[in-house]
């Protein structure tokens, strides 16, 4: 059995650790994106710690005493739990937050304190500034020798948490959520897509590719498909890895296919229907599928629009259909139909402006 251990760290004040938070992970496999609170959120917290409120504990991997192969970072601490938490002080430590428009100081409540940072008070209520920058914060180490120990406390500590399907399915141990974290550093995450990734939205679109092609086909990817995907202890790690180059092969035609930010990437229930649609795409009609989908998202507006004053009447019925299986993003049949209407559609289109180039040529003879 290997050792766990959690005890209570020997409390040090909040301008400690703002002194020496280069010494912490931030970003261990494990841990969910950072940046997820509002500055309302953040300055709730400030709030709670200088009216002496109880702030739930946070645990730090504590790798001070002995050297550790779960150390990727080789920094003395890696964050498990409260990373958003750490983030608030930090940014009050940085001025990058104020006290809120209502906020109250509990023991000195005509002290003019809201909207002031933590510069304001230290020039203005020194005093208050002393108190929060001597606060301390529960902290909890955790020395553990196995991977999986580390995961399971950071489940188990969100557990009661709105984590997202592909956050607890990054907290798994195994070959698939490692590599669905690399597919997630490709350009076309960092610089195409528009739909959020603070919730692991990017995440949980690579798990859903990766899955396609280590099926070699479309899959459904619903939370259990890709639950039972990233659990898979018995996996074709050869299978796996060529999935994986395949992913990125893909994902390279991608990024030269959509802008940046783009708006056709606004939703990432259609990212893996595009994914499968470009992937077996002639490359010689590549650069042709931009122009096409805007196209393909215009008359399907378009097809919206007249319904609502036409009924049925006059409607195209693949874009239709399109819209009605949209409904079900992560449906097998659902992906497998709005592949097939894009295929069928791009090969009208195709031949259409083939002919109208024909013409022009005919034209000018």
């Amino acid at each position: 059995m290997t050792i766990l251990r959690i005890s209570p760290h020997k409390p040090m004040t909040l301008i400690w650790w703002s002194k020496n938070r280069s010494q912490i992970d931030f970003n261990p496999p494990y841990q969910r994106r950072g940046r997820l609170w509002s500055d309302s959120d953040k300055s709730y917290l400030v709030d709670s710690i200088i009216n002496g409120f109880d702030v739930p504990k946070l645990y730090l991997a504590d790798f001070q005493f002995g050297q550790s192969s779960l150390n990727l970072a080789r920094l003395p601490y890696a964050i498990i739990d409260g990373k958003q938490r750490l983030e608030a002080v930090f940014d009050f430590f940085d001025n990058k937050i104020t006290l809120a428009g209502n906020f109250k100081h509990r023991k000195h409540p005509d002290l003019k304190l809201s909207g002031l940072s933590l510069k304001d008070l230290k020039r203005v209520y020194p005093s208050v500034a002393d108190d929060f920058e001597n606060a301390s914060l529960d902290i909890m180490s955790v020395f553990a020798e196995d991977e999986k120990d580390i995961h399971d406390i950071f489940v188990r500590l969100n557990r009661s948490k709105p984590l997202t399907g592909a956050e607890v399915r990054n907290a798994i141990v195994g070959p698939v959520p490692e590599i669905i974290r690399t597919l997630a550093y490709h350009d076309f995450f960092l610089e195409n897509i528009k739909f959020g990734v603070t919730r692991a939205g990017d995440l949980n679109a690579a798990a859903k590719v990766l899955l396609f092609e280590y099926e070699k086909q479309i899959a459904a990817t619903k939370k259990t498909n890709l639950d039972e995907f990233a659990q898979n202890s018995s996996i074709d790690r050869d299978k796996l890895e060529l999935a994986s180059r395949r992913v990125i092969d893909v994902l390279d035609v991608m990024a030269d296919v959509f802008i940046p930010k783009d708006l056709l990437l606004s939703s990432s229930g259609i990212f893996p229907v595009y994914y499968w649609f470009i992937r077996n795409i002639d490359r010689d009609y590549i650069s042709y599928v931009r122009e096409f989908l805007i196209w393909f998202e215009m008359v399907r507006k378009e097809n919206r629009e007249r319904q609502k004053t036409e009924g049925e009447k006059g409607l195209e019925p693949n874009f239709s259909r399109f819209d009605t299986l949209n409904r079900s993003t992560n449906d097998l049949q659902s992906h497998i139909g709005r592949v097939d209407i894009l295929d069928r559609e791009f090969s009208r289109w195709i031949k259409r402006i083939n002919v109208a180039a024909v013409s022009s040529q005919i034209g000018r003879l």
